[in-house]
């Protein structure tokens, strides 16, 4: 199958966007005409209620080959490693660490490669979220994918891909972010290697072609939208400017397909027998975007303490608790510290939030070893983390009168106002790091009354 080919991008956040892959694809001053031109049909995709107030309200019409009711009936579909069962094993209050998911031997895709990790709620509450990290060697080859549960905040850390959307064509590499709205059916793509053209397996380490790794967060509740900045003025974290979504481009292709649909937690196949990504013209708001996490506007202190980790946040999903999310997803890019009379590293720290992160490329400052690209940690409500002890002594003592570099680093973290609830296989998993209290025990005490 021929890929669909990026049309380029239009920019913006929460835009009302229009775009055509024919001329004349759109319709003059309506939604629904009684003919829609190229004998297309006319669908209209909606991701809030209508009657959401207009500020939130999110929705697209799209004219396409065929309506996305045409496929055969839906039956269930196994998957070993991804689903949303979070309540299998008692949470924890200990302090998690994992190690990367090993590259692949057997050929698997997107869809094939995904493994939960952890999460709370689900789609019956409409609230909470589902960690989950993708390994794939092949492009998905005949088959699409779309998620009914929950939006899907797709973070590469090794390869490009290529979502091939019903929208557009998102290209996306590590240190770049995609968002996919719940309900839009997709393909994905590897970019790099023979294993992207030909689906083979080519898993020799870290770097390697054909071979992609990273995590995806469903977010079951709100959509995600831009924080609000409040004292911060009208400028600084993610610009609304750098957010890209898609000009439309369309595959007409007809044989022998497989849609994936994910629903109520449980995963469902039925036979199609043509591209559900048909569709030739769009216009609305209710889309999938991309963001390259390098333009995020730092901001922090210039004078004394660390700010709170809020400052970081890229995208978040209200709740309906003023000013608590159901997530945040804030990132630690390169930055300058300056802070003077301060500990310039994330303080030791307990929260009524939960915080997983992830780290996507070089060494995050807070914890210099054990903390591997690829792999994950989860601190849960009300348990004790911070620095390591090498890190803590190392801050203690350093001097401060000029300012430190925080260079090869980008870390990220979704932080929710839920337990998140590891799974029985991340439990279980080679990759959980029993050792991981052992950072903090070699913290030293330096309790000495008589010194100021």
């Amino acid at each position: 199958m021929s890929a669909m080919i990026s049309n380029g991008y239009q920019s913006g956040f929460g835009n009302e966007f229009a775009s055509e892959a024919l001329p004349g694809t759109l319709p003059d001053g309506q939604n629904s005409p009684q003919r829609a031109a190229h004998g297309l049909y006319a669908e209209q995709l909606s991701g809030t209620a209508f009657t959401a107030p207009r500020h939130t309200n999110q929705r697209s019409w799209l004219y396409r080959i065929r309506p996305a009711a045409v496929h055969r009936p839906f039956q269930p579909w196994t998957h070993a490693t991804f689903h949303n069962r979070f309540n299998e094993v008692p949470a924890t209050p200990n302090q998690l660490r994992w190690n990367p998911l090993p590259l692949l031997d057997p050929p698997m895709d997107f869809v094939d490669g995904l493994v939960s990790l952890a999460g709370n709620g689900g789609a019956d509450e409409q609230a909470g979220i589902g960690i989950h990290l993708y390994t794939a060697n092949r492009s998905m080859q005949g088959r699409y994918f779309y998620d009914a549960d929950a939006e899907l905040l797709i973070v590469p850390q090794l390869g490009r891909l290529r979502l091939a959307t019903e929208l557009g064509v998102l290209e996306l590499e590590p240190q770049e972010i995609a968002v996919i709205p719940r309900g839009v059916r997709f393909r994905v793509e590897l970019v790099d290697g023979p294993a992207a053209a030909h689906g083979g397996a080519n898993a020799t380490g870290a770097g390697s072609a054909g071979v992609a790794r990273g995590y995806v967060c469903e977010n079951f509740g709100a959509l995600l939208r831009l924080p609000e900045l409040g004292p911060i003025g009208s400028n600084g974290l993610a610009n609304a400017r750098d957010f890209l979504t898609p000009h439309a481009a369309y595959e007409d292709v007809e044989g022998e397909f497989e849609l994936i649909a994910k629903f109520q937690g449980a995963l469902w196949s039925a036979k199609i027998d043509h591209s559900p990504l048909d569709v030739v013209g769009w216009h609305g708001n209710y889309v999938p975007y991309k963001y390259d996490l390098r333009r995020f506007n730092t901001l922090g202190s210039i004078s004394f303490d660390h700010p709170d980790p809020s400052i970081f946040t890229v995208l978040t999903s209200p709740s309906d608790t003023p000013g608590t999310a159901n997530v945040d997803f804030a990132i630690f890019p390169p930055r300058w510290l300056v802070a003077q009379h301060t500990f310039r590293p994330p303080w030791f720290h307990r929260n009524v939030a939960s915080e997983f992160m992830g780290l996507i490329a070089g060494v995050y400052d807070a914890k210099a070893e054990g903390f591997l690209p690829g792999g994950a940690s989860l601190h849960n409500c009300m348990s004790g983390h911070g620095p390591d002890a090498a890190t803590f002594e190392k801050a203690s003592q350093a001097e401060l009168s000029q300012p430190d570099v925080v260079a090869d680093t980008m870390a990220f973290m979704f932080e929710t106002r839920k337990v998140i609830r590891p799974t029985a296989q991340a439990m279980a998993a080679p990759q959980l790091q029993s050792d991981y209290y052992q950072c903090w025990q070699g913290i030293a005490r330096h309790f000495d009354p008589s010194r100021a």
